[in-house]
């Protein structure tokens, strides 16, 4: 298909041009997401040459592009819940450990974790600290004799 029919700008340009404007990607690069291929598809079926029609093989082919991108998405959607859910699992699952993590100012510092916090991170409370779970570079299950929180209660 061309892009200029007469001179004017074929409606399929000008609905990629609109939709490539109106909604930037959600991963801020240059791929196209599902309803722009979608607007496409319809474009291309909607001012199709009547006297050569779409293929139907390709009319197909297209179709369940469509639908794998439509299931892929589905799939990053659930495999991201289900980190989250696992992050929160390994957080709550802290409570009553001793840890040693890297304190806010850079050092190294140990403590019993008193509770857990699932926001966009989980974070977990050591004394009067957040600690972000990414933070934890020790684990122990009981406190240590010798040993007490470096950070204020």
């Amino acid at each position: 298909m061309t892009n200029s029919v007469g001179g004017a700008t074929s409606p399929i340009t000008a609905a990629t041009t609109a939709t490539s404007a109106a909604a930037p990607s959600a991963t801020g690069n240059s791929q196209l997401d599902k309803d722009t291929f979608l607007k496409l598809l319809v474009a291309q079926m909607r001012y199709q040459d009547p006297s050569k029609p779409a293929d139907t093989s390709q009319f197909l082919s297209q179709t369940a592009q469509f639908t794998e991108v439509e299931r892929m998405e589905q799939l990053v959607k659930q495999q991201g819940d289900l980190l989250a859910a696992q992050l929160q699992l390994s957080a709550s699952n802290l409570v009553g450990k001793t840890i040693g993590y890297t304190g806010p100012d850079g050092t190294d510092a140990v403590g019993v974790v008193t509770s857990a916090s699932f926001g966009s991170t989980p974070t977990l409370r050591v004394g009067n600290t957040d600690v972000p779970l990414s933070s934890v570079k020790e684990v122990t299950s009981a406190g240590r004799p010798g040993t007490e929180s470096t950070e204020g209660n």
